[in-house]
């Protein structure tokens, strides 16, 4: 019985349209799993990268190296920073890094929704400037009021 599967599987006869399915499955999971891979990867890059860019002095860093500290520079022409490592007794040194060298930091991206939205009520914002004082009087105003009232009703 066992030399009977042999051959029929050696002539191709005893193949059955299932096995194409199969193979047609595994090769369309493989190709979805390269996709998936290739488009986390670029996604998880462009956040690295707007990450590096957002780092300011003051920042919290930990390099590749292990290397823990504050930044103080970020030079944007060359690429680099300049990190302020030490311990609480005020010894301390500086050290020059390419921001490429950026493991962990504290600093946060602003999303892109939110970059417009700022850039859209500073416009609107200098033009209120303006009418600022006027609203402030009245304002004042308004508090000046309610305290004679209560000074009457002590009386």
């Amino acid at each position: 019985m066992g030399y009977d599967l042999l051959e029929t599987a050696a002539d191709g006869q005893g193949q059955s349209p299932w096995t194409w399915v199969f193979l047609g499955v595994i090769i369309a999971a493989i190709i979805a799993l390269l996709v998936w891979s290739f488009i986390s990867n670029r996604k998880r890059r462009k956040n690295m990268e707007e990450t590096i860019n957002a780092i300011k002095p003051g920042n919290k860093v930990k390099t590749i190296g292990g290397i823990i500290g504050e930044v103080v520079e970020v030079n944007e022409e060359e690429g680099t920073f300049v990190l302020r490592t030490g311990d609480e007794y005020g010894n301390c040194s500086f050290m020059k890094f390419d921001k490429q060298a950026i493991y962990q930091t504290d600093a946060k991206p602003e999303p892109a929704a939110a970059q417009e939205s700022t850039a859209e009520e500073q416009a609107p914002a200098e033009e209120t400037k303006e009418e600022a004082p006027a609203e402030e009087a009245k304002e004042e105003a308004k508090e000046e009021v309610p305290a004679e009232e209560e000074k009457g009703e002590e009386k």
